[in-house]
């Protein structure tokens, strides 16, 4: 955002996918609007069908946030390759992880020239070249080092057998929660393949008598989970429009780039978001243990102990 000028406008989710619903895509384009940013959400794909209709109705360019979704498929494709560009992560808690990191891809051999030169220096060769150490534009050295992309190439060589046992984890999982009360499990929808990076759980806290001090008695039940081994925690506890830059509309001094020459007024009151700010307060995620080199064993304890949590919860005080 800083350093393109530009000025994000938020879509609430839905509240079963936990991705945008595009169904409210098309009352946040503006005559300024560039292109639709999709994330693919704890690994689970968007519904990019809907979405790149959208965008090619008001001539808009698509960027995937596949930064969870390593191997995540949507209807028979990768996520990654159905927009113009996409971006995935390599930190140390993604499902391909080279410790940090991450790379772009795209089939637009424009946006790949440009996408070079940001990422050395605004130069339009890149340092295997012959240089003539010009910067043509604005750019940042975002070069990677060699350590962690030989440690990526191999992680990739395996990414293939860590996620077929991260989906038979999520699955054995998923089949030990079922009829459990007062839990919320994730769904998937047909024609869409999930990666698992994070399993979801949201608590009916309304079933469970705790609206009133939901954020509160979530926090229980997640000591409870953790005292009983079920490793989880809150991925994100606030939504992104209450980000307090935005809520400030105060980027990178007086009030830019809200203030900046040609921008346009921008909400951001929270009450247009109110299936993120739900799904805010009422989940919880497990991740890393359902990670290989862990198999069913492991899924099964997790289930174990998630149903002893909730059936026992009138107790958690």
């Amino acid at each position: 955002m800083k350093w393109s000028n530009s000025i994000p406008v938020f879509v609430d989710i839905r509240f079963d996918s936990m991705n945008i619903d595009p169904g409210k895509i098309e009352a946040a384009i503006t005559p300024r609007t560039k292109a639709i940013l999709v994330v693919h959400l704890h690994g689970l794909p968007a519904e990019m069908s809907t979405i790149l209709s959208i965008a090619r109705r008001n001539g808009l360019k698509v960027i995937e946030d596949a930064c969870q979704a390593h191997g995540a498929v949507y209807r028979g494709r990768n996520v990654g390759t159905w927009g113009d560009c996409a971006a995935f992560s390599l930190n140390q808690n993604k499902s391909l992880c080279a410790g940090e990191g991450g790379f772009f891809v795209t089939q637009d051999d424009e946006m790949l020239k440009s996408a070079q030169a940001l990422w050395s220096f605004g130069e339009t060769r890149t340092p295997l070249e012959s240089r003539d150490y010009h910067v043509y534009a604005m750019g940042w050295m975002y070069r990677n080092n060699d350590l962690s992309a030989a440690f990526g190439r191999a992680q990739l060589a395996k990414l293939d057998g860590y996620l077929e046992q991260q989906r038979a984890n999520a699955r054995y999982l998923h089949e030990g929660l079922q009829g459990i009360p007062g839990l919320i499990l994730p769904e998937v929808a047909e024609g869409s393949q999930h990666n698992w990076y994070n399993y979801v759980l949201r608590f009916d806290l309304e079933a469970l008598g705790h609206v009133r001090d939901d954020r509160a008695f979530r926090g229980k039940l997640i000591d409870a989970l953790n005292a009983e081994g079920v490793q989880n925690g809150v991925w994100q506890r606030f939504i992104l429009p209450a980000m307090t830059v935005f809520q400030a509309k105060n980027g990178y001094g007086k009030g830019c780039p809200w203030e900046c020459t040609h921008a346009q007024p921008v909400d951001y009151s929270l009450d247009q978001y109110p299936e993120a700010q739900l799904h805010c307060d009422t989940h919880t995620c497990i991740s890393t243990a359902l990670r290989s080199p862990n198999g069913p064993g492991v899924a099964r304890l997790l289930a174990m102990g998630i149903r002893k949590v909730m059936e026992n919860a009138g107790q958690i005080e």
